[in-house]
């Protein structure tokens, strides 16, 4: 099973990742509140109702300030973000699927 096994804030633009099998990977702190899981960013499906949230077409002020990672149980992060958004778990499947690996990253530049 993929496990989390360190996290640290690398830049005040960028995350970075190590996993339990060796990989390290990278994501920008705006990737990662863009690519928020919550219901209410990126909608949900209830028996056969399915609910879009509208997106906004600008940031809110603290939108990208991010003042906290809480991790949840062995399973998750829990952003906190300066304009209060907090209900976005990232599991490790997910968090590791849209982050890149260190090897991609230094390789496009």
């Amino acid at each position: 099973m993929l496990q989390l096994t360190k996290l640290k804030k690398t830049s005040d633009l960028d995350l970075s990742m190590w996993w339990s099998d060796g990989v390290q990977t990278t994501i920008s702190i705006k990737r990662l509140r863009d690519e928020c899981p919550c219901a209410g960013c990126k909608g949900e499906s209830v028996l056969f109702e399915s609910y879009a949230p509208v997106k906004l077409p600008i940031a809110r002020p603290g939108m990208y300030d991010l003042k906290k990672i809480d991790v949840i149980g062995n399973y998750a992060i829990q952003p906190l973000w300066g304009d209060g958004h907090n209900t976005g778990l990232y599991g490790w499947d997910y968090l590791r699927q849209i982050s890149t690996p260190v090897e991609d990253v230094s390789a496009s530049r």
